[in-house]
C-alpha cells in the first residue's frame, strides 16, 4: 500500500509546494511563487487539501479550559551512516551532535541524535548527566505497537537518567494507557517528565494527566521540578499550552534563579521566539515533525510561524538561548514520512571550565 501511495504523494507535493496554503502554513521555495489567485480552481482547491492533510488544526485551543532482546540492542560498530558535528561557543555553551542510525531490528525509530551539551551552570554533580528526549509519538498513527515496544527497548538500551516528554502523544483517547503502560517500563534515576501538545488540548487531556500521574510521571504544565544529585540541582520547566500566549505567555523560567540550569520543555518551538524564556539554558521542542514530508531538504507544509528556522536541530531564539527540536516520532494527518527521519535525542550534559 505505502508503495503505491509514494507516487501519487510525491507528484502532488513537488507540484503543490510553492502554492500558499490554509492556517499559516509557510511555503518554502525560494521566488518566483506562484499565488493562489494565478491558478485554477481545481489546482488552489487541491493545494488547501494538500495542505490540511499535513497541517494540524489548532483552532480550538484557544477555547479550551484545561483545568527485543539483549542482542537485537544496538552496537557501536552499527553505529553510523550518517554522522554529523556542529561546533558552537555561544554565551559560555559548547554544542556538539552526532547522528547514529538506529540498527534495523527497532521498527519506527531511524535514528539517535546525540548531543554533548557543556555550560558554565551545569553543576559538578551533573557532569555526564544524560537527558533522553522524545515527542509527538501520535500513537497510533504510522507509531503502533511494535514501534512503541521497540521504542522502550531502544530507550531503556540508551541508559538515560531522565526522560523528557514534548507531546501530541496520542492520536485517540482509547491509546493513552497502553501508551503510558508500556512506556513505564523506562526507568531512569530522575523519573518521566511531560508537557502535552495541540492533540493533547484537543482531547483526551485529563486522562493523560491522570494516566501519566498513575504511572509516576510529573505533567509540568506551567511548573517547575527540582533535580537534585549531591547536594546539587538543576531544574526542570514546563509549559502549558503555548499556542494560548494570553493565557501563558509568561513563561514559568521567569521566576527562576540565572544561577541554576534550566531546561525548558515545551511543545512547539515557536514559543521561545513569541515570549521571553529567560534564565533558560536550554529550551527543548517538537511539533514540527522535521517537515514530516522532505522533498530536496524542502518541506512544502511547516508547523512554524518561523518557516524553516526552527525546522530541526539545533536553533537559536533572539535573545541567544539555544533551542533542540526533535522530528519526533510519530506522524500527523498522514501516516508518512520522506527525509524526516524519526528520532529520539539524547543530550549530555558537561560543565565548562574554559
Amino acid at each position: 500500500m505505502k508503495k503505491t501511495i509514494y507516487p501519487f504523494i510525491l507528484l502532488a507535493l513537488l507540484v503543490l509546494v510553492s502554492c500558499k496554503s490554509k492556517k499559516n502554513v509557510v511555503a518554502t521555495l525560494p521566488r518566483p511563487v506562484l499565488n493562489v489567485d494565478s491558478v485554477s480552481a481545481d489546482i488552489a482547491d487541491t493545494a488547501g487539501v494538500i495542505a490540511d492533510l499535513f497541517t494540524p488544526d489548532h483552532s480550538q485551543l484557544k477555547d479550551l479550559n484545561v483545568s527485543k532482546s539483549e542482542n537485537s540492542q544496538p552496537k557501536k560498530q552499527e553505529a553510523v551512516t550518517d554522522e554529523k558535528h556542529n561546533d558552537w561557543v555561544l554565551r559560555g555553551t559548547k554544542i556538539t551532535s552526532s547522528s547514529v542510525d538506529v540498527p534495523s531490528g527497532y521498527t519506527g525509530i531511524d535514528r539517535v541524535v546525540k548531543y554533548d551539551f557543556t555550560h558554565r551552570d551545569v553543576p559538578e554533580a551533573f557532569e555526564g548527566f544524560r537527558i533522553a528526549f522524545i515527542s509527538d509519538l501520535h500513537y497510533k498513527s504510522l507509531f503502533k505497537e511494535k514501534g512503541l515496544n521497540d521504542l522502550v527497548r531502544l530507550l531503556i538500551a540508551q541508559k538515560a537518567d531522565v526522560l523528557l516528554m514534548g507531546g501530541d502523544y496520542q492520536e485517540g483517547c482509547e491509546y493513552v494507557e497502553p501508551l503510558f503502560a508500556a512506556l513505564s517500563r523506562v526507568k531512569t534515576p530522575m523519573g518521566t517528565y511531560g508537557v502535552m501538545g495541540n492533540n493533547d488540548y484537543e482531547r483526551c487531556h485529563d486522562d493523560i494527566v491522570r494516566t501519566m500521574e498513575h504511572y509516576g510521571m510529573r505533567v509540568l504544565e506551567h511548573a517547575v521540578d527540582t533535580l537534585r544529585k549531591d547536594g546539587q540541582q538543576i531544574i526542570i520547566a514546563g509549559v502549558r499550552n503555548p499556542f494560548d500566549l494570553t493565557r501563558n505567555g509568561v513563561s514559568p523560567t521567569l521566576a527562576l534563579s540565572p544561577r541554576d540550569f534550566v531546561v525548558l520543555l515545551v511543545h512547539t518551538p515557536d514559543y521561545i521566539e513569541d515570549v521571553s524564556i529567560a534564565n533558560t539554558d536550554l529550551a527543548l521542542a517538537g511539533h514540527t515533525h522535521g517537515g514530516q514530508v522532505r522533498i530536496f531538504g524542502v518541506a512544502p507544509i511547516l508547523n512554524s510561524h518561523y518557516g524553516n528556522r526552527f525546522l530541526t536541530g539545533l536553533a537559536y531564539n533572539f535573545a541567544k538561548i539555544p533551542l533542540i527540536v526533535t522530528n519526533g516520532i510519530g506522524t500527523s494527518q498522514m501516516p508518512i514520512r520522506i527525509g524526516a527521519p524519526a528520532e529520539i535525542i539524547m543530550i549530555t550534559l558537561h560543565r565548562l571550565t574554559e
